[in-house]
């Protein structure tokens, strides 16, 4: 059955003038999601809560190239910064794995643990991959909040396109360590999860 939500933001006379010319990117759990003129994209969320705790993510890590551009928010709605590109499990669906590739998601974990991150994790569908495989999160949740240790989300994502091996393999030939990590944590999460 269909999730149906009622949004309502309250915009001003700048953000009413980009929306009549809005075209609808898909929709979520906490939003709908909007692409309008001048590269930007509007979030209208269902939460205020939620709304708060994602603006306040963007504006904390408005330096990193990793994630969106903020531009304003409101109590129910953040203007961004249009990402283009497509999902990441899509990308590698239709693109393969490269070994540059899994290196850029490899940074994308160490820009978390640089940007002081609890949660150094986030699935394939919150990450987005344009034509040069460069990076980037559209959805930050709980960064600061959530403790996951090692990219869970991302490798049960990986998991689930057949991937997961290629992916370790690659990051063992940059961090061999890191790779030995991750790998004794997804095998203990599978094997506690098929108990």
């Amino acid at each position: 059955m269909a999730r149906t939500y009622a949004y309502s933001a309250d915009f001003d006379k700048e953000l009413e003038s980009l929306f009549k010319d809005a075209k609808l990117l898909g929709e979520g759990h906490n939003g709908i999601v909007y692409e309008v003129p001048g590269n930007k994209a509007i979030k209208i969320f269902t939460d205020k809560n939620i709304c708060k705790s994602e603006a306040d993510i963007l504006y904390k890590v408005k330096k990193s190239k990793y994630f969106p551009r903020i531009y304003k928010n409101g109590e129910y709605y953040i203007l961004r910064e249009m990402v283009n590109g497509k999902r990441l499990d899509h990308y590698i669906q239709e693109n393969g794995l490269s070994q540059q590739l899994i290196y850029n998601l490899y940074r994308l974990i160490n820009e978390f643990k640089a940007l002081k991150f609890t949660k150094l994790d986030a699935r394939c569908r919150d990450i987005y991959v344009n034509e040069n495989e460069r990076v980037k999160v559209i959805d930050p949740k709980q960064c600061y909040k959530r403790k996951v240790d090692y990219p869970r989300h991302l490798m049960k994502g990986l998991e689930g396109i057949d991937c997961l091996e290629i992916f370790l393999s690659g990051i063992y030939s940059i961090d061999k360590k890191t790779a030995q990590e991750w790998n004794k944590k997804i095998d203990q999460y599978f094997k506690k999860i098929r108990i």
